[in-house]
Order: structure tokens, then sequence, then C-alpha cells
């Protein structure tokens, strides 16, 4: 009797256990969350200390796995707007997308959480600068290439949907220009925060 109801214990145990996402070759992972871009300290230039203020938008992933546990992600995104700033005061806006390619490594286990860590490459596009207290001198910003490293973790809501929360460190630097004069090169490299639902295929 006393076995009976081990094993009746067992099976109800392991019918009510969490989900696990697994990651095999083939699968195809989308997700579609809210990332927040948190910039660096800014650089120093030829006009004085630029920086830039942190900003949210949507973000879409894509990736698919090229073996087990090993998977090409895309990350994409609604346009980030960022106010400028130089020594302190406003001096404008620009807006940016920063695709960035990864390569990532998922730890499975046998739990409903599955870390990961991954690094690749981002491409930065600014555009739409506008500029304030200038004296309607214009402002260009180069796009960048860059290293880009990410972490985080799945958290299994079933076999085919997860939920996700991750960070990413990416090297953005920019080189600007003022009215036609180079002032030097703006370092971004901004801390990248993300919520993501993700669905398997």
């Amino acid at each position: 009797m006393k076995h009976i109801t081990a094993l009746t214990l067992a099976a109800l145990m392991a019918s009510t256990a969490a989900p696990a996402l697994a990651q095999e070759q083939g699968d195809i992972l989308l997700g579609l969350g809210l990332g927040w871009i948190e910039p660096g300290n800014g650089s120093n230039t030829l006009a004085g200390k630029v920086d830039a203020d942190g900003a949210l938008s949507p973000t879409i992933t894509f990736e698919y796995f090229v073996a087990d546990r090993v998977g090409i992600e895309l990350l994409a995104s609604w346009p980030f707007k960022h106010d400028l700033n130089l020594n302190g005061g406003d001096i404008g806006e620009t807006k940016h997308l920063p695709p960035t390619l990864s390569l990532q490594y998922y730890f499975t286990n046998n739990s409903s959480i599955t870390p990961f860590i991954g690094a690749g490459i981002n491409y930065t596009y600014f555009f739409d600068e506008g500029t304030n207290n200038l004296g309607g001198a214009s402002l260009d910003l180069d796009d960048s290439w860059g290293l880009a490293l990410h972490a985080g973790a799945d958290f299994a809501l079933s076999e085919k949907s997860a939920l996700r929360a991750d960070v990413r460190y990416i090297d953005i630097e920019t080189e600007a220009t003022v009215g036609g004069t180079n002032i030097g090169d703006v370092d971004i490299s901004p801390w990248v925060f993300n919520i993501a639902y993700v669905m398997k295929f």
C-alpha cells in the first residue's frame, strides 16, 4: 500500500511539474518584447561632454538553432529615440536602429528555467538628428559597428512558450559632426534590458 501511495504521489508531482522549453537543432524562436537602452556616461569632445538619455522601444527577436542548444539570433526593434545633451544641457535628439546578430548557447536542464549566454556583432543606424540651442547648426552621427554581449534566461510557460529576461552590452561609438565640423567620437555603449514573450516553432 505504501509503494502504491508513493508511486501515485510521484506521478502526481510529474504531472504538475513545470514545463521545459527544450532547444533542439531546427527549432525557431520568435520573441516579442520591450527593451530599455541605458547609454554609458558619454564622451568628451571638442565641443564638451556629449551624452544621451535612455529610451524604451518594442523589440523583436528571431532565432534559429543550428545545433542542439546553439542558436543564431537576430535582434531588431522599433526605432529608439534619444535626447542628446552637451555639458548637461539639451542640444537635440536622434533616432537609431540597432540590429544585432548573436551566436547563443543554452544551458538546458530539467527545470523550467533555461539560462543562456551569447556574443555577436551590432550595427547601429542613426537618423533624424535634430538640434536645439546650437544656433541652427546641423548634427550628424555616423553609423556604428561594434561587438555585443548577451545573457539571460527563459522561464518556460509551456513546451512552446516562455517569458524571457535578458541584458546586453553593446559597443556603440559614433563620430559626431556639428555644423560640418568633426567634434570627435561619442561613446554611447549602452546596456540594453529586455523582457519578451518567446514562442517556439
